[in-house]
C-alpha cells in the first residue's frame, strides 16, 4: 500500500530502511520525547523494522509503519496503531530533525487520518505526548485533534522519571 499526498509518498518500511531510520531514531536530541526511542544501537533498529515489516505481511496487523518519503529521501515515519477491536487507533510519528518545522508530519498524519476514515471505518483516532513536546500537541491540535485527557509516562531517554503525557482524540 502506498499513499500520495501533494509532497509526499507513504510507503510500508523496509529492512532497506536501516540506515536512515537509525539516523533519526538513535538521535536523542531527535527523540528526547518520545516513549521508546532513541534506539540504542543499529541492531536494535534493525528488530524494529523486522517487527514493522512482518506487520505488513500479518493479515490483522497491530499496526501499520509508513516511511515518509520526500523527494526520494526516507525523512521519516508515520504509524497507525490498531486497538484490538479495530475501531480505534493511535497516530504516532517520528520526522528526523532536518526536516522539522516544514508540515511533513501533518501532511502524512493528516493522510493516515482520511485512510483510517475512508478505508478502515475507524471511529476514533488518538495521539500522545510529553507534554513537553509543543509542535507534537501543536500539529496534534492542526489536525484537528483535541485534549481528551492526561497521565503519567516514562521516556527512555529520561530514565525512572514519570513524565505527563498528553491524550489527544479525533472522533471520525
Amino acid at each position: 500500500m502506498q499513499i500520495r499526498t501533494e509532497r509526499l509518498l507513504l510507503r510500508p518500511v523496509t529492512l532497506d530502511d536501516l540506515v536512515t531510520t537509525h539516523a533519526y531514531a538513535a538521535d536523542l536530541s531527535n527523540t528526547r520525547f518520545m516513549m521508546f526511542l532513541p534506539f540504542a544501537s543499529l541492531e536494535e533498529t534493525a528488530e524494529s523494522l523486522r517487527e514493522a515489516v512482518q506487520q505488513w505481511e500479518n493479515p490483522v496487523p497491530d499496526r501499520w509503519e509508513f516511511a515518509i518519503v520526500l523527494d526520494g529521501r526516507h525523512i521519516g515515519s508515520v504509524t497507525l496503531y490498531f486497538q484490538e477491536d479495530r475501531t480505534e487507533a493511535e497516530l504516532g510519528w517520528v520526522l528526523h530533525r532536518d526536516y522539522w518545522r516544514k508540515g511533513y508530519v501533518s501532511e502524512a498524519a493528516q493522510a493516515l487520518i482520511d485512510l483510517a476514515r475512508e478505508q478502515l471505518h475507524i471511529r476514533r483516532i488518538f495521539a500522545c505526548c510529553d507534554s513537553e513536546n509543543i509542535a507534537s500537541y501543536r500539529t496534534m491540535e492542526k489536525l484537528g485533534l483535541r485534549y481528551a485527557a492526561s497521565g503519567t509516562r516514562k521516556n527512555r531517554s529520561s530514565g525512572d522519571e514519570e513524565r505527563v503525557e498528553l491524550i489527544y482524540e479525533l472522533f471520525l
